[in-house]
């Protein structure tokens, strides 16, 4: 069995992530045995139906196609966060989201859903992309778990509360496992109760800069990068990679090969889309990276992706 990681973002780490997926290929041996790059999960600003964490600027469509050329070339999707959980059947008429659809639409690429506007918009009108049922969902019991597996989803992301407890996870049936993603490094608290209000809160602050962006191109302005998120006053948006070990959530490499592939799970999405390429690099050299290659890795990413 291959361990089938999903790295985030194409838009803020893209040039990061397509040196991780060329150094695999080309240095193996640096590299745990048995993993894959299954998808890179993202979106392009400023898309009003993204969600989950919000982006900035301004992507023309030159730079998405070019964008989507090189993950696609090297045979990987790209899966879009259309995740923005204030969405109504009046957001879906959008432009800028319409032609990213368009744009990807090559029987490739996917898109992760939260919302059933969302979903059946996607199925009407872009029917072949696979869709990944949202994290953001937070399903927490077994009968709501197996019903969204028994959907047509290609794959379900788990709420990150279930990890590690084993109990819980024994109680999946086995035939489910492999269409289950698995988050192992989240970044929020663990079991936090504004968690959905987060969510919301993101989503909105996603339509005011979706809007403050077109405005900005529109006049030939420098966009504008509306940080709001503090206001919020989540503890959680300071931490960093190595904050996260600690969380009973957190699972280790240990864990995700030697236990959960065991199981018959084999997709492991980690976190990181806004957070500091430091701390994303981090996580790919101890999720990936053979222990004796960690430190020729980290350096090596580092000085490819940053060059002087």
């Amino acid at each position: 069995m291959t361990a089938k990681f999903h790295l985030p973002d194409m838009w803020a780490h893209g040039m990061l992530n397509l040196t991780l997926i060329d150094m695999i290929k080309e240095e193996p041996d640096y590299f745990r045995d048995n993993i894959s790059i299954a998808s890179v999960y993202g979106c392009f600003p400023p898309a009003i139906w993204n969600g989950g964490r919000n982006i900035n600027g301004f992507a023309n469509e030159n730079i998405i196609v070019k964008v989507l050329g090189e993950f696609n070339s090297r045979g990987i999707p790209c899966r879009f966060t259309f995740t923005n959980p204030l969405l109504t059947e009046e957001h879906m008429s959008d432009r800028f989201c319409n032609r990213l659809c368009e744009l990807a639409d090559n029987g490739l690429n996917e898109a992760i859903v939260n919302t059933q506007v969302m979903e059946d918009h996607m199925r009407k009108n872009y029917p072949r992309y696979k869709l990944t049922s949202s994290t953001c969902k937070q399903i927490r019991d077994l009968d709501t778990l197996i019903a969204e597996l028994e959907k047509d989803y290609s794959l379900v992301v788990l709420d990150y509360n279930w990890n590690n407890n084993f109990t819980e996870l024994d109680r999946i049936p086995e035939k489910y496992r492999s269409r289950i993603e698995v988050l192992i490094n989240p970044y929020c608290f663990p079991n936090c109760q504004r968690r959905g209000d987060h969510y919301r809160f993101l989503g909105d602050q996603q339509l005011r800069r979706a809007a403050m962006s077109e405005f900005s191109a529109a006049n030939n302005m420098k966009n504008l990068n509306i940080k709001t998120e503090e206001n919020f006053g989540c503890a959680a948006i300071s931490n960093t990679f190595l904050d996260t070990i600690g969380y009973s959530t957190h699972i280790t490499p240990e864990t995700v090969f030697g236990k959960y592939m065991d199981m018959g799970f084999e997709h492991f999405k980690i976190e990181g889309r806004t957070m500091h390429p430091f701390n994303v690099i981090e996580s790919y050299v101890y999720y990936l990276a053979k222990p004796e290659y960690k430190d020729l890795v980290r350096l090596k990413l580092g000085m490819r992706v940053y060059k002087m």
